[in-house]
């Protein structure tokens, strides 16, 4: 059943294809919501998916502008303007930073930082045209608030987005767009499992309720955050990580 407010409003998603970004995607399409979503690949979860009503998945990269505008467009053409804008797809490298490869540094820079700011960008354009208010909801880690050995270079992207979420905030508040971000723990997804042993069990060390995070446990923040009963919350973080960074 369609969770009131939410039928007919459009929600884009960057990094949708798996992950935390695919279990948002099922969440939004659960509550009623048309979901437009893209990654550099696809997967077996989109090509299911791929005749469900109220949902499109592309091919596109978030560090090229021009596949970003094709996406955008062609969400647009079939489910009208965006409502809802969340920024999931980032990448992580676990090393020092003192021997990170510049390339790696700069990969995950254009990522997170680059592709994040170019999407909501060109996202914001078609909500402000449209007048019809609407809201962000970026993915940030709990890294940006905590320190944890090997993730710099991460984290110093997250931290930003934080940062960039409480200014944009102001910027469009004015045209009823909110903008808040969502810092969740370390989550059971691929972008972990590349963490090493060690890292993994000083996660769980530190985490309250014992665990590392599944994906699910952050839909029903996103869900909070894009509905009407959000309506007076934006520039905000909410941390979602099962008591880590208490």
């Amino acid at each position: 059943m369609n969770s009131v407010g939410t039928s007919g409003r459009n929600v884009l998603i960057s990094g949708g294809s798996r992950g935390l970004g695919q279990a948002i995607v099922i969440g939004l399409l659960e509550a009623g919501y048309t979901v437009s979503t893209f990654s550099r690949t696809t997967s077996t979860f989109v090509e299911e998916q791929a005749e469900r009503p109220g949902f499109y998945f592309a091919l596109a990269d978030l560090c090229d502008t021009a596949s970003l505008q094709t996406f955008i467009k062609s969400s647009e053409q079939r489910f009208g303007s965006p409502y809802g804008l969340i920024n999931c797809a980032a990448i992580a490298a676990d090393g020092m930073l003192a021997t990170m490869p510049e390339d790696t540094i700069r990969q995950i820079v254009a990522v997170n930082v680059e592709g994040t700011l170019k999407f909501t960008r060109l996202v914001l354009r078609k909500m402000l045209v449209n007048r019809g208010g609407g809201a962000v909801v970026n993915i940030s880690t709990i890294s940006a608030l905590r320190g944890y050995k090997g993730l710099a270079a991460y984290a110093f992207t997250k931290g930003g987005i934080d940062s960039f979420t409480r200014a944009l905030a102001r910027e469009v508040g004015a045209q009823g767009i909110r903008v808040n971000s969502i810092a969740p723990g370390y989550y059971d997804t691929e972008m972990s499992r590349n963490l090493k042993h060690e890292h993994r069990n000083q996660i769980l060390r530190r985490t309250p309720l014992g665990r590392l995070g599944r994906p699910e446990d952050v839909v029903g923040s996103v869900l909070f955050l894009l509905s009407d009963q959000a309506g007076f919350i934006t520039g905000q973080t909410l941390v979602v990580d099962g008591g880590c960074s208490v």
